[in-house]
């Protein structure tokens, strides 16, 4: 029974903020939706791939075994590594004439790979699509270029090169999905100073309030008149008034 009570009551109190509701709910959504178009930068990813195959010498002799796989696969995480340290991005940065410190850089760079694959894919993401391509195509490339002279290894193939396209699709921000959180804040925010603005409200406003506040029983209402009302009401006795002294003129006519 309580928990109806209660139930009922956050109903209430919902019902009785929901301008204030939904005016929370529509500014969040539009602020959303401003920052999403007009504010926030758009950002572009590129993606390029390689692939950790056989040495030179498993080529020469012929053989491919199981382990060697294996072992293709743990040193993609030394790769990783390597990919985004000065090593190979000091040389991208030269290459491209980028104002940005190897830190930075590697901020804009993921490197990523399958469980169990040998390939390994380099994203790149900044806010011109072209320099997206470059830095993802620059740091694959020279990282081939360097492999050999850093793990005495060469293993390592481009498998693809990042493309621009004719209309490249920013990646960020995401109108829709920003616009959804600022609905779901808003409506989170509205509801909890709905709430905060109702516990506040220790006034008296009906014959409910007096019995819940001070436990005590009505005896009696005074109704709140408006002049207003007595003006309508007094017009009302005025034209009852004269429609009877007509019906009473009428009758002695008649008689």
């Amino acid at each position: 029974m309580e928990e109806t009570i209660s139930l009922k009551e956050i109903a209430e109190v919902i019902k009785k903020r929901l301008v204030l509701i939904l005016t929370f709910i529509l500014g969040a959504a539009f602020i959303a939706a401003v920052l999403s178009y007009f504010v926030l930068t758009p950002e572009y990813e590129s993606s390029s791939q390689f692939i950790v195959n056989q040495t030179q010498q498993e080529e020469d002799a012929g053989e491919f075994t199981q382990e060697n796989l294996r072992t293709n696969v743990e040193i993609i995480n030394t790769y990783n590594v390597i990919i985004s340290s000065p090593a190979i991005l000091d040389p991208v940065i030269d290459e491209l004439g980028l104002t940005l410190t190897p830190g930075q850089l590697a901020d804009k760079i993921n490197v990523s790979s399958e469980e169990n694959s040998q390939v390994v894919t380099v994203t790149a993401a900044d806010d011109d699509p072209a320099q997206a391509v470059n830095i993802a195509n620059t740091t694959v490339e020279i990282f081939q270029e360097e492999i050999p002279s850093i793990m005495n290894v060469d293993n390592v193939a481009i498998l693809t090169q990042a493309e621009l396209t004719e209309n490249p699709s920013p990646v960020a921000p995401n109108p829709i999905l920003n616009i959804a959180i600022g609905i779901v804040f808003g409506a989170m925010l509205g509801v909890g100073i709905a709430f905060l603005l109702e516990y506040l409200d220790n006034t008296i406003k009906t014959e409910q309030d007096i019995t819940k506040q001070l436990d005590v029983p009505v005896l009696g209402v005074i109704s709140h008149v408006d002049e207003s009302d007595i003006r309508a009401q007094q017009q009302a006795n005025f034209e009852t008034e004269t429609t009877g002294r007509r019906g009473l003129n009428g009758a002695k006519k008649t008689i």
